[in-house]
This record gives C-alpha cells, structure tokens and sequence, in this order.
C-alpha cells in the first residue's frame, strides 16, 4: 500500500473518531420532530426537559428537586449574561412549621439599564419555581408513587423567563431601566418566595413586575391580568399599534393566583401573563409533551416587546387607577362608573372594541402637534382617562398625567370632539364607563410626522 492511499485511511479514521462525539454533543437525542425547530423553541425545550424530568421529583418546595431546578436557573441565567446576586442554590430562606422548618430558595440576577436617572429603578420579572411534588397513591391495592412534574405548571414560566433573559441581556443597551430575573421558591407554600423577595431580600426600587406562571397551552388562550390597574391596562393598550406576532387577551377575572399578588399587596402595578388553567393541571399529567412550544415563542416575544415598553417608559407607573390632574382636582367620576376592561360588553367605537381604532381612526388623525410645543422640543405621552355616557356621549375629559400644557390641551380637545360611541353593557344594562388612553406626541423626522400635521423638522 502506497503511503499516500494509508495517509488517506488514516485521515479518515480520525475524522470520523474525532467528528462521532461533536455531532453527538450537537444533536443528543435527536429526532425528526424537532428537525426544524428554532433556536428558542429548542431552547425552551431543553430547559422543560430538564426542569419537568423525573429526577426533579416535582420540584417540591424544601426538596432537592427543587434545589437541582434553582442551581439549573442559575447556571442558565448566568450564561445567559444576567449578572447574578444570589449564589449558585439560590438565596436561602425557612418556612417555619409545628413539625419542621421548611428550607426553599430564590434565585435572582439583574441587567442592568443604560439611562443613569432610571438605572436603579428595577422591572421585576418573576416566574414560579416549585410544585407539587410527589404523591402516593394505592392502586389495585399497591402503593404507587406518582410525580406532578410541573411542565406547563410552571417549567413553561421558566423556560420563558430563562429565554426572556437571553433576549434582554442581548439587547440591553436599548432598556433605561434594570431588569431583575427571578425563579421564586415556596410559591405553592402561599407566595413565601415572592414574600421574602419583595419584604426581606431585596431593597431595591421596583417600579413594576412581570409574573410568568403557566404559559404552554397558547390554544387555549393568551391573558394579561392586571388586577385592573389603570398604568397597564394603558401599557397593554399601546402595544396593540404595534406589529405582535400574538395579543393577550385583557382579563378582569384572576386566571390563577401566583406570585404577581405578592408585588400588587406592596402596591406596585403588576401584570400576570399565563396561558390560564387546563385540565392536566395540577396532575401527573402535565408533561412536557402537552406543551405548544411554536406557541410559546410567538408569547415571549410579545412578553419581551412588553418588557422593553415598561423598562422604557418615561414617566412613573402608578399604583392606584386614577389620579386627577391639578385643573380637575376634587372632582369625582362617581361610583356608578364601571371600568373599560370590567364591563361585560365593552363600550365600541365605530363598532369596535379595539381602542385602537379609536387612536388611529379619529385621535391621531385629528391631533395637531402644537407649534410652539415642537421648537421646544417638547414630547411625551399624555394620559387622558375619559368616561363614555349611557347615550355614548364622551364628557369628563380628564389629564390623569400630564407632560405640558400645550400637549394636554391638544389631547383633551380631540378627545372631547369624538362622535359618540356605543354604551357599555353590564349584564345587559347600559353604564357608564371609564377609560384611559395614552396619547403619544413624538418628535420624529419629517415623513413619520404628517399625521401630526407638522411641516418641517
């Protein structure tokens, strides 16, 4: 054999040795059906494989699957670039009881915002790191232990939060604020890692918080509960003139209680983002397999839009509903008023329910950006709470909160000429109901401005 033809038989050789345990490490396990997955619905379900796995037991809270699943967070999120505060098992605390004290933990980390008067202002975004465990039941006579492996509850909020993180760290010169990442332990033990987050652990100012709690069966519904809170209900109704691959749906009913009530008990306005309760809840069946990854993609990606829109908003977000400008101080709308997002028909415009078709068909095609307002360079959103009468005439104009007198005129004034709407039902009653909108003046190049009716720059 020439010598050629054996360099050749043992460069092969090598390759394939050599190249067997890359393509291993590429693909472990693979199989046709995830072929044409994309980076993050692979991610997510790696980290559902893992966190929902029968080696987790469940994740009880105190348990070592629980633990197993807090240093997983970790090892993620730090990978990730999230600069991470507590150490690798989490950041201890005990859950005192007649018989024990029960041991959980909470894993967190930051990225930090780029503006230097917003930077230590935070947006908590939270996600449930525990479940049930395991239970032992008797069939046919024989003990069996069964686990409630928790994929959709909340291995779907995990996987969201982890890839949610990804994103943020990515682009994270572009949010003014900081945004903290947590995995909650003792969630199912009433909120105690929530509790020992937001009361003991930690000190910063957080101006509002994300909970990410059963996002995987997108089939069956998309839902942003707010608790009814007047700031997002208005942050979730400006993104609706955005381009989103998916909306949720605003509900008044709390789909499940999570961690979000934590933050709301402290008065800081919060959103709960799930995909709400499905019948393998709380079941040995809630496996990896019931989970709508492709689903769950189109989700985070309006959940990090969302993110970035609170990160970046420019004025404080409130707590309480309504706060009256100075002009109208101590008038009251009264209590016969039902909120927009609490009515069972909510009131249309033009025959819609969507707010905005409100904003584009009549507001931002009427709104003239004041002249003077634009060589001052004066810009902001104006937030102007309106009330719908039970003729649907629109009367109580009101600024909630104001960026100058020139653009809170100018919002009021087209607001207040609007044609009438059609009322608002509460179990099939006509009400009066209230509603607050976000009126946007942006100062912008020449062509995006003609819908302000603005010549030059």
């Amino acid at each position: 054999m020439s010598k050629s033809a054996l360099r050749n038989i043992i460069t092969l050789t090598l390759g394939l040795v050599l190249s067997a345990p890359l393509f291993a490490q590429f693909r472990t396990g693979a199989n046709y059906d995830n072929l044409y997955d994309s980076e993050t619905v692979s991610a997510l379900k790696e980290h559902v494989s893992y966190l929902a796995s029968a080696q987790m037991e469940g994740r009880k809270a105190g348990s070592e699957g629980e633990k197993m699943a807090a240093e997983y967070m970790h090892e993620i999120l730090s990978s990730y670039g999230v600069d991470m505060i507590s150490p690798k098992s989490g950041s201890e605390f005990g859950i005192a009881s007649e018989q024990d004290t029960l041991v959980s933990r909470n894993v967190y980390g930051y990225i930090e915002g780029y503006d230097k008067s917003l930077k230590d202002h935070y947006i908590v975004v939270g996600a449930r790191l525990d479940n049930l465990g395991t239970r032992t039941m008797t069939v046919d006579g024989q003990k069996v232990e069964s686990i409630y492996f928790g994929a959709n509850g909340n291995a779907s909020g995990l996987a969201m939060l982890a890839e949610l993180a990804r994103m943020v760290a990515t682009n994270s010169i572009i949010f003014r604020r900081s945004v903290v990442f947590v995995a909650f332990g003792a969630s199912c033990e009433s909120f105690a890692g929530s509790w020992y987050f937001a009361d003991r652990l930690f000190g910063g100012k957080v101006d509002a918080m994300i909970d990410l709690d059963m996002l995987g069966t997108g089939s069956q519904g998309f839902y942003a509960y707010t608790s009814s809170n007047q700031d997002m209900n208005t942050l979730i109704a400006s993104m609706k003139g955005t381009l989103q691959p998916i909306f949720p749906e605003l509900t008044a009913a709390e789909p499940y209680p999570s961690d979000h009530r934590t933050f709301y008990a402290k008065e800081i306005p919060s959103v709960m983002f799930t995909t709400g309760r499905y019948s393998e809840h709380n079941t040995s069946k809630d496996t990896a397999s019931l989970l709508e990854y492709e689903t769950m993609e189109k989700e985070l990606e309006y959940i990090y839009n969302f993110t970035q829109t609170v990160a970046n908003n420019g004025s404080e977000i409130l707590f309480f509903p309504v706060q009256v400008s100075e002009r109208k101080k101590g008038a009251s709308l009264g209590s016969d008023i039902v909120a927009y997002y609490d009515c069972d028909q909510k009131p249309l415009f033009s025959n819609s329910a969507d707010i905005n078709k409100f904003m584009n068909d009549w507001v931002y095609r009427l709104l003239k950006y004041p002249a003077s307002a634009v060589e001052q360079g004066i810009q902001g959103t104006v937030q102007v709470n309106f009330v719908i009468d039970k003729n649907g005439a629109v009367t109580d104009v009101t600024v909630v909160r104001g960026v100058h007198p020139l653009l809170d005129d100018e919002a009021v004034k087209v607001i207040s000429a609007s044609p009438k709407w059609k009322p608002a039902r509460v179990r099939g009653e006509k009400v009066r109901s209230s509603l607050t909108v976000g009126v946007e003046f942006r100062l912008q190049k020449k062509s995006e401005r003609r819908r302000f009716g603005i010549n030059g720059y």
